[in-house]
């Protein structure tokens, strides 16, 4: 009985680590119909969030994913002057597909596809969690249903050196269960859908010839 408890204890941190790692998972619902989503692109270089000329006028491009008359505008705007071409539009696009490669290789302790994908700091927090996660004999299955928003919550442009910060909330869902070395459920339920609030923050220089972005700090 007294090593079931030490057990159940040490699963109960572990957990508690994973749940600080990502963001906030509230509310549940169970799927009402088909729920595949598209499959992530398979390259592990990162992902690329391309940027467009022309098109639609800078301003309404801000609009349409976050508040066109706040701090975070005129950063954008000094970004699109920085890099002729950048569409936040088509950023948020790109982070999409980001989030999911990157919350499935987390869900999934895909170390290497991460490595990419992540600053050294946020790097070393996921990979830490995945092997605490291993050494405690946890697995997770896990599928993703798709991104239910995305919107720019907060831009900051520097100047001297180019550096581009845009944090994003997302709300996701997907469905998750975490199975001790018994295969146990320990959390989650397979016939339900979760669904987590991210806020993440990802950095890159504007006008670099490397066009991916990093993830730099998380949080929900």
């Amino acid at each position: 009985m007294t090593q079931l408890i030490i057990l159940a204890a040490i699963a109960v941190f572990v957990l508690w680590r994973l749940k600080g790692v990502l963001g906030t998972r509230t509310g549940y619902e169970r799927p009402t119909g088909p729920t595949s989503a598209p499959a992530p692109d398979a390259r592990r270089r990162g992902p690329e969030f391309e940027v467009i000329d022309g098109g639609a006028d800078l301003d309404a491009d801000i609009a349409r994913v976050a508040d066109a008359d706040g701090e975070s505008a005129v950063a954008l705007r000094r970004m699109a002057a920085a890099e002729p071409g950048f569409r936040p539009s088509e950023f948020v696009e790109g982070a999409r597909h980001a989030y999911e490669l990157i919350l499935m290789a987390f869900e999934t302790g895909d170390i290497p596809a991460l490595r990419p994908l992540l600053s050294d700091e946020v790097f070393e927090s996921f990979a830490a969690a995945i092997r605490a996660r291993e050494q405690e004999g946890l697995t997770v299955e896990a599928r993703f249903i798709g991104v239910k928003e995305a919107r720019i919550f907060s831009a900051i442009f520097t100047d001297d050196s180019r550096e581009a910060d845009i944090e994003v909330r997302f709300v996701g869902e997907l469905v998750s269960v975490v199975r001790n070395a018994e295969h146990q459920v320990v959390e989650g339920d397979p016939t339900e859908i979760r669904r987590q609030t991210d806020l993440w923050t990802f950095t890159r220089r504007m006008g670099a010839d490397d066009p991916n972005w990093i993830l730099t700090a998380t949080g929900g």
